[in-house]
């Protein structure tokens, strides 16, 4: 064999590992159930003062007896807790909405999830965030940024992204509104930003203006965050780092569906995607794409590329969608940050995902929809 032909077999082995994924529907893993949640009556709360700072570089440590956590069998009273949630009010009023779960068929699907792989050897890294070279991409040219699925990423005016999950809903992370204790200044008066490319603007032309997108701000009439971020400490809240906005008015561009998180080997290429505002590329969308690394029941490890202000990036992957027989894009979780994992005495760094468990499904779900019976199948 010629090294051409070996060099055409390599691509077209590699090629059909690709496709793989794609065409073998025996491989398609089986519908997931997805829990109810029972939502009693919203109590009222003092309103909030709104005295806490974004923390855009958002990271935190954990152990081994942390990463663990999410493997062992929770309490259903402490995991009713955590999913039960406030509502912030464009007003400043708040309430608590706490919740059941109903049958324990549905409070034993939380733990129906992939446990944690094994970690493999690895040399430990020393840069946060930005793993060897650069692997992001800058969206630009109307072409691109009004298309899906780049055109479901949004700006928070605290200086997040967020992913439009809804004709009027938007998903991000709730350290971008909430620091665990108190709601973010910025929050009292919260926005969401529409990319406006320059070609629409009058500022230039679609592919080859270098102008940068104008952004058209819409204020969110409401903001819910689960009461796992509010209450406990830093580590375990960041398996509840998410929140939902729900804006004044409908937008008209596409939205990404949400879907339960799959096992990264029901993934198509196995990989993750998301697009941010990264702060170090002021004004421009940056894309990027990466395999899973680890997960747990709670979290996706990763080494995508990212920078603050991509915190609240609704991280997307191929999923098999058994009502269409296809593949198709949908949020699996929602970008955190980073965090250092500490395994017999080694530090391991890694962006960390905040992966869409059944229960979170039916949460986010219900918020989306405020009618639980729409939210028991995906």
């Amino acid at each position: 064999m010629t090294p051409h032909e070996s060099s055409l077999l390599t691509y077209l082995l590699m090629l059909l590992q690709l496709l793989l994924p794609l065409t073998v529907s025996s491989l398609h893993p089986p519908p997931v159930h997805v829990p109810t949640l029972v939502p009693h009556t919203p109590m009222p709360l003092l309103r909030s003062r709104f005295s806490a700072h974004t923390q855009l570089d958002f990271g935190t440590h954990c152990n081994s007896s942390c990463l663990r956590r999410g493997e062992q069998e929770a309490q259903r009273e402490q995991l009713e807790e955590k999913l039960a949630f406030e509502t912030l009010y464009a007003d400043g009023s708040r309430t608590l909405t706490t919740v059941d779960v109903e049958g324990e068929e549905e409070f034993e699907a939380h733990t129906d999830q992939p446990s944690r792989r094994r970690l493999k050897p690895r040399r430990r890294r020393v840069r946060r965030q930005i793993y060897g070279a650069d692997g992001r991409f800058n969206i630009q040219g109307d072409n691109f940024l009004l298309d899906y699925p780049f055109s479901t990423a949004v700006r928070i005016s605290t200086g997040c992204t967020g992913v439009l999950v809804s004709q009027q809903h938007v998903l991000t992370a709730a350290h971008c509104v909430h620091d665990g204790k108190d709601y973010v200044k910025g929050a009292r008066k919260l926005r969401v930003g529409f990319l406006i490319p320059p070609s629409i603007n009058g500022t230039g032309d679609s592919l080859t203006s270098s102008k940068k997108p104008l952004i058209r701000w819409v204020r969110v009439r409401r903001t819910r965050v689960p009461k796992g971020w509010i209450q406990g400490p830093q580590e375990v809240s960041m398996d509840f780092d998410y929140a939902l906005l729900e804006l004044r008015w409908p937008h008209r561009r596409p939205f990404m569906r949400l879907s339960v998180a799959p096992s990264s080997d029901d993934l198509a290429g196995k990989r993750i995607h998301f697009s941010g505002f990264d702060s170090d590329r002021s004004g421009e969308l940056v894309y990027r794409f990466c395999p899973v690394e680890e997960e747990s029941s709670d979290l996706i490890y990763q080494h995508c590329d990212a920078r603050p202000g991509a915190s609240g990036s609704g991280v997307y992957g191929r999923v098999w969608d058994n009502s269409l027989e296809r593949w198709e894009r949908k949020v699996i979780g929602i970008f955190s940050g980073h965090q250092w994992l500490e395994i017999d005495g080694e530090n391991r760094n890694y962006n960390v995902a905040v992966r869409i468990t059944p229960l979170k499904f039916a949460q986010i779900c219900y918020w989306v929809h405020g009618n639980r019976l729409d939210c028991v199948h995906d």
